[in-house]
């Protein structure tokens, strides 16, 4: 039995593709068209896995400096500063995960979204009693981030076959590499 999860997929993708593919009667095209999907989805998740925790690092990373900037800029009444103090511990602890040696992929993911949650939070509270001067430098941090981490969604699904252009998409690794 093999352990790693690599290997098993590509043995699951030619086990479907070699066996049970062909012996599917070709008059049932549904039963055709899912398992080919299926084979798709699985050679889709063999070439992310191995990516995936990097992929989570490196938007936790960049939702870290985003928050430092948006704590930065955010001015207004108890709610902004409220917000603001809850996405500062967000930050702490999102860095501390990203910073121990023995972070799982688990906590970095969680940590993800604590910080998405609290990120969402602040600008929801800027918008609703901050300081009107600072809701615009929200927004371009906001938008800046959401940019980069939009390329790296696009780039993670490549293969999906969506992207009207694909070679105008960086390959993931590289995306990663920055």
């Amino acid at each position: 039995m093999q352990m790693r999860p690599q290997v098993q997929l590509q043995a699951v993708i030619k086990a479907l593709s070699d066996v049970v593919l062909p012996a599917i009667d070709p008059d049932n095209k549904l039963a055709i068209e899912q398992g080919k999907l299926s084979i798709g989805l699985l050679a889709l998740l063999a070439q992310q896995l191995p990516m995936q925790f990097r992929f989570d690092c490196d938007e936790l990373a960049r939702l870290i400096a985003t928050s430092a900037e948006l704590v930065r800029q955010a001015q207004g009444g108890a709610g902004t500063q409220a917000a603001v103090a809850a996405l500062t511990e967000a930050t702490r602890a999102a860095r501390l995960a990203l910073d121990a040696a023995g972070a799982s992929p688990a906590d970095i993911e969680a940590k993800v979204r604590a910080l998405r949650a609290a990120t969402g939070a602040l600008v929801t509270e800027v918008h609703r009693d901050g300081d009107a001067a600072c809701r615009p430098n929200i927004q371009q941090t906001v938008l800046a981030m959401s940019k980069e981490q939009g390329l790296r969604d696009r780039s993670m699904m490549l293969m999906q076959g969506w992207e009207p252009d694909p070679k105008a998409i960086p390959p993931l690794a590289e995306l990663l590499a920055r």
